[in-house]
């Protein structure tokens, strides 16, 4: 059974930084690729970072520069570095996996699974 857990969200000002972790288990976790979406209050959800297998990654033009998707092979996890937090970061963020080329974020094919998310909210 796949399991996605999402730690490290909270309540700060703009400017401040953030770390989102996702714990995965139930997948091969070499073979996937990962990535995170977010959903703003009243909003949909939208796909903000991915990383390949192999390393490679891409990013929503709004975070480039101040998000940082990675992933560690030996704890089985996704991380999300946040920083120079904006207001219209505000949301709750999800991390998922699936499939992807490695061309552009746009390319990203999410699975079915998702976890209970974790929420970020900047104030400013």
């Amino acid at each position: 059974q796949v399991r996605l857990m999402e730690s490290g969200g909270g309540s700060v000002q703009a400017g401040a930084s953030l770390k989102l972790v996702c714990a995965t288990s139930g997948i091969i976790f070499t073979n996937e690729a990962l990535a995170w979406y977010r959903q703003p209050p009243g909003k949909q959800r939208e796909l903000v970072a991915v990383i390949g297998a192999s390393g490679q990654t891409d990013y929503i033009e709004s975070v480039k520069g101040r998000f940082t998707i990675a992933r560690d092979y030996t704890e089985r996890s996704g991380s999300l570095q946040m920083n120079n937090l904006e207001e219209q970061d505000t949301a709750r963020y999800y991390c998922n996996v699936g499939q992807w080329t490695g061309a552009s974020i746009d390319q990203y094919k999410a699975w079915g699974y998702w976890g209970q998310g974790a929420q970020v909210t900047v104030a400013s």
